[in-house]
């Protein structure tokens, strides 16, 4: 969250209606001038859902089936399963919030193992022949672009260009952000 919550950004939060839950309410929104930043990371697999299923995502469309939460050979969980017959399409879904200025917006905002971890999945489902894909869900209104924050986890830009480079497709989504809700909205590109 290092350029979400500053001192003066506006919260948008809503009730839990959980009384198990030990916080009542959830952060969604920070709001700094006109920018806006989906911060609900639990959130994002939800709103990458409802774009799959309305097929917003213009590369995934061909697929019929969507599972969450689909697990690979070595326990790896992957965010979701695209199936249409024999076709088997493995998605991963990334948060991408860091704000580098002009528009530039990057993942990882904190060092991230599990994240590199997934990245090693999708290499080996690419390499067992099936296709593999890492979307980012660019949940910045005002994002132009993603890219791997190398300053803060060097090691996942590595392992990300390396899963470029074996054939996982890299793909970047950015975010509406209105009063109504969040949707994925149209692509932007991904600078490795």
């Amino acid at each position: 969250m290092l350029t979400c919550l500053k001192p003066g950004t506006r919260a948008w939060l809503t009730r839990s209606g959980n009384p198990a839950r030990k916080l009542e309410w959830t952060w969604e929104v920070a709001e700094r001038g006109r920018t806006r930043i989906y911060v609900n990371p639990v959130g994002v697999n939800a709103v990458v859902a409802e774009a799959l299923a309305g097929g917003v995502v213009q590369e995934l469309r061909q697929y019929s089936r969507v599972q969450r939460e689909a697990r690979w050979r070595d326990h790896s969980r992957l965010d979701f399963l695209l199936t249409r017959g024999q076709r088997h399409c493995y998605v991963e879904v990334k948060s991408a919030t860091l704000a580098l200025g002009g528009g530039r917006t990057a993942f990882p905002d904190a060092v991230t193992t599990r994240g590199a971890k997934h990245l090693d999945a999708l290499m080996q489902i690419r390499g067992a022949g099936h296709r593999a894909v890492l979307l980012f869900c660019a949940s910045r209104n005002d994002a132009r672009s993603v890219e791997p924050a190398d300053f803060i986890d060097p090691e996942y830009g590595a392992t990300l260009r390396r899963a470029a480079k074996a054939g996982v497709e890299i793909l970047a989504y950015k975010c509406r952000i209105t009063r109504r809700g969040v949707t994925l909205w149209r692509r932007v590109p991904v600078l490795l």
